[in-house]
């Protein structure tokens, strides 16, 4: 219990003391509703706190999939564009392994990092 709650109770039951049991239903009554709103109160900046804490960790969900995204359709293009460049070389197939190596190496590396934070 804080101080107030204390201070509450404590006024409560000096209350009762001095108006006696007739009124101590309204007594109880009142020192209830204001530990209801003390309660209401309570609960409303836990969870105002709460859902910036969610916010937050939203928009970097957000953030990682469009970095996933981006990487996916750039990674699909250099390919793309490195395996043209071979062929029109005449490559031997360990230069498209190391290509589409190199892509899977990188992809693989960004989806680890982003799933250690």
């Amino acid at each position: 219990m804080t101080s107030s709650t204390g201070d509450e109770l404590r006024a409560a039951v000096a209350a009762r003391r001095d108006l006696g049991p007739d009124f101590e239903d309204s007594i109880i009554e009142s020192f209830l509703d204001k530990m209801g709103k003390e309660v209401d109160r309570r609960v409303d900046e836990r969870m105002a706190a709460d859902s910036g804490h969610v916010r937050r960790e939203l928009q970097q969900q957000q953030n990682v999939a469009g970095m996933r995204l981006a990487l996916a359709i750039v990674s699909l293009v250099m390919g793309t564009i490195a395996t043209v460049a071979l062929t029109i070389g005449e490559s031997d197939l360990l230069a498209y392994l190391a290509v589409w190596g190199g892509v899977a190496l990188v992809n693989i590396a960004f989806t680890l990092s982003s799933t250690r934070r």
